[in-house]
């Protein structure tokens, strides 16, 4: 376990933050003292809003993940000194870029927002006027194209920056959509299986042509060694959540990939305006806290919380399937939220009881729990649970099938 005295020796290391432990952070203290009425209050029940065991997962909507302890000090840390904002970018990104061995990284507002200001980075360039252009394509390169079978919501990210999607779903067809005013081709992770062409033949067909690439794999921690595997491959431009698997701030991401590119994509960032990336604000205390979620990450014991997450997802199973009538399915996603998962159904000739209400039931109960499904089965992961709430989950799952 990292102490608060450890982690204010290892931050005041990085070479923008050298003066932290300074008088400002003396005052700091004082002001917390001053202040620490505000200490203990529960902020959630004054306002009336009810927390929830998340038996779902990093949804966004369930406000993502819960950052571990060291976390939240480097952000209060972060809390205490003024620092330039362009500097601590520059000595972050490059550490980040020395722990995952590509060659440049930034902290982002989340996936999405690396979306945006890498694609941005990509048209522009290291032209400020084409910075200040944006999101107006006119007489610049504006198309994107991807597999008809990656074209989701969040592309939405792309057509933020001006862009032309461009779709298409065979090899043939990508080539022949390839002209003049193509920008860049983008790939999504998570619906790899759902599209004809695969990781190594995208990246071959962008470097024939001379056209970035860049994959969005936003959800796709676990496991640790997509943290390094994509840059490797050969993407351009990779794209992660800092708020789902790594547990960083819930608004920050991270951009890896080619220097070029994302220094290109840092001009539309603050603390420079008259660009689209400018309400795409992180703060220092969000950029410290992704940091030292990553440092956490990848320095943690992966199997011992993998062999965690499965024993946790049996003891609900198992606590399910003593009520007759029911089954369930352990899986774990090839892609995207790639965790140990359980999956209820139930005979309701047996069991008078639709999944929905049964979800219901546990959101409504208390403490309330959060979970996925549809109309024909529950769905619950672990892996955002605090240890001893899986006892939890599996008594209430069971209680509820067993009384209907």
């Amino acid at each position: 376990m990292v102490t608060r005295r450890k982690l204010l020796k290892s931050l005041s290391t990085l070479p923008v933050v050298g003066g932290l432990m300074g008088t400002g952070l003396i005052s700091a203290q004082g002001l917390s003292e001053t202040i620490s009425p505000y200490a203990g209050r529960n902020f959630f029940k004054e306002l009336g809003i009810r927390t929830f065991i998340n038996a779902a997962g990093t949804y966004t909507s369930m406000t993502g993940s819960l950052m571990h302890k060291e976390v939240t000090e480097a952000i209060s840390f972060g809390a205490t000194e003024f620092v330039d904002l362009d500097d601590l970018h520059d000595k972050v990104g490059e550490r980040i870029a020395e722990l995952l061995e590509c060659e440049y990284a930034t902290v982002s507002s989340g996936a999405f927002g690396a979306i945006t200001l890498g694609l941005a980075g990509v048209i522009s360039g290291m032209d400020t006027k084409k910075v200040e252009q944006l999101p107006d394509t006119t007489g610049l390169k504006n198309e994107v194209i991807l597999q008809e079978g990656h074209n989701i919501a969040y592309t939405h990210a792309l057509k933020n920056v001006g862009a032309k999607i461009v779709t298409v779903k065979t090899r043939k067809e990508l080539e022949n959509a390839i002209n003049k005013k193509t920008a860049m081709m983008w790939f999504l992770n998570a619906n790899t299986d759902n599209a004809e062409i695969k990781h190594e033949e995208f990246i071959a067909i962008g470097k024939k042509h001379n056209i970035p690439t860049f994959i969005d794999c936003a959800a796709d921690v676990p496991p640790k060694e997509n943290l390094f595997k994509f840059t490797k491959m050969g993407f351009d431009l990779v794209a992660f959540s800092g708020g789902k698997g790594l547990r960083g701030p819930q608004s920050s991401g991270l951009l890896l990939g080619k220097k070029e590119l994302i220094k290109a994509a840092r001009l539309h960032t603050p603390p420079r305006g008259s660009n689209i990336g400018r309400g795409m604000k992180v703060n220092k205390e969000e950029v410290l806290g992704l940091l030292v979620a990553l440092e956490l990450y990848l320095k943690k014991n992966h199997d011992a919380e993998w062999k965690l997450w499965e024993n946790q997802i049996k003891l609900i199973s198992d606590s399910a399937l003593s009520v007759e009538g029911v089954e369930t399915v352990i899986h774990v996603p090839k892609y995207a939220n790639h965790v140990p998962s359980l999956i209820i159904k139930w005979n309701q000739d047996m069991v008078k009881i639709t999944p929905e209400e049964v979800r219901k039931k546990l959101a409504e109960g208390h403490p309330s729990i959060s979970t996925v499904g549809n109309k024909n089965e529950v769905g619950i992961t672990t892996w955002m649970m605090a240890p001893g709430q899986e006892r939890i989950v599996a008594k209430r799952v069971n209680e509820i099938l067993a009384n209907a």
